[in-house]
């Protein structure tokens, strides 16, 4: 075979040998500024899920209890028949009945996106009932944009005229209720309803209310706690407010991991008092009954001297000793005896000489 010579011979292989290297290193050139590191997908990890702000066991936990608001609140026994025949009535007032319906459905604040725990209680005194909740929900911003939007209600639904299902006229009332100042944001309500024929009768007093409610809520970061409490033998305003102020801080205790704080619970019963007093001792400390005895004789001292059986006068005269004389001193029940002894003896002396003179005369006549 003939080795090709010139242009067409061995150089011709050389160049293509050399132009096929220029290519390759042309190629890698071009494939290395392709595959970057800069120009390569960042790769981005996983989103990991935020952690609830409420949880169930929180929620629960963070309840009011009937013991905290005194003994004549109890469990409840269901709900009332007023919330048929008077939160569900219709006016034209659009602010207005959005309220009576946020009552009825319970969800002024909007419906929770996290967890919820919800208690009723009854009350024995005015057969009111309370309803309270704990909630977590979207935003602070949604609670509060709700809190707003109740603030001007008073002023918006001041008085208005509602219709129930039976064509019946109701006059509504709506004021502020005044909070205790706890948690981020709150807003309290009372709301009233009564008899609009019984109130435009003529006869000046108006008509009683056939319903007082309260409504209140305080925010809490993104929780909330919420209640209504009422019915038509009224509303005890400072069981409103003792809720308010007991579940606030509760929420906020179970938030921060700390026991729950718990009111003192009023006592249902009165601690029974004692029907007999305390037994006192039968028996005093005995005393003598009798004074001391003193002796019932003395010394005996003759009461009377010698007596001469002639005159009728003493022999001799009557002296006592100096025993005597510190007895008649010391003791006045002594000079009296004294003084009896002297009179004995006078009245001897009398008598003897009486029969001394007697006895002489009889001598004589003999």
């Amino acid at each position: 075979m003939k080795v090709p010579t010139g242009p067409s011979g061995p150089y011709r292989l050389l160049a293509r040998a050399l132009t096929a290297g220029v290519l390759v290193s042309a190629s890698a050139c071009s494939l290395h500024g392709v595959m970057r590191p800069a120009d390569a997908p960042s790769v981005e990890p996983p989103a990991t899920s935020a952690a609830p702000s409420l949880t169930d066991a929180q929620a629960s936990a963070a309840l009011i209890t009937q013991g905290e608001l005194g003994g004549r609140w109890s469990a409840t026994q269901g709900g009332a028949t007023w919330r048929d025949g008077l939160l569900k009535t219709r006016t034209d007032a659009p602010d207005c009945q959005r309220l009576l319906d946020g009552l009825y459905a319970e969800d002024l604040l909007g419906e929770p996106t996290g967890a919820r725990a919800v208690v009723g209680l009854d009350e024995s005194g005015n057969a009111a009932q309370l309803r309270y909740q704990v909630a977590a929900y979207a935003a602070p911003s949604d609670v509060d944009a709700k809190l707003a939007w109740l603030r001007t209600l008073p002023s918006k639904c001041a008085q208005f005229t509602s219709t129930d299902v039976r064509g019946g006229r109701l006059n509504v009332t709506v004021v502020p209720s005044v909070l205790p100042g706890v948690g981020d944001a709150r807003e309290g309500l009372r709301l009233t309803m009564s008899d609009a024929s019984a109130a435009n009768a003529g006869d000046g007093s108006g008509a009683a209310p056939m319903l007082t409610l309260d409504f209140a809520a305080v925010r809490v970061g993104d929780r909330a706690v919420s209640l209504t409490n009422g019915g038509l033998g009224g509303a005890a305003q400072d069981s409103t407010q003792q809720a308010v102020q007991i579940g606030t801080q509760r929420l906020q205790d179970v938030l921060a991991g700390r026991p729950p704080t718990t009111a003192p619970v009023e006592p249902t019963t009165v601690p029974a008092t004692p029907t007999t007093a305390p037994v006192k001792p039968t028996t005093m400390p005995v005393h003598p009954t009798t004074a001391p005895v003193k002796p019932t004789t003395r010394p005996v001292h003759p009461t009377t001297a010698p007596v001469n059986p002639f005159t009728g006068r003493p022999t001799e005269p009557l002296t006592e000793s100096p025993a005597d004389t510190d007895n008649t001193t010391a003791d006045p029940a002594d000079t009296a005896d004294t003084a009896d002894t002297a009179d004995t003896a006078d009245t001897a002396g009398t008598a003897d000489t009486a029969d001394t003179a007697d006895t002489a005369d009889t001598a004589q006549e003999g």
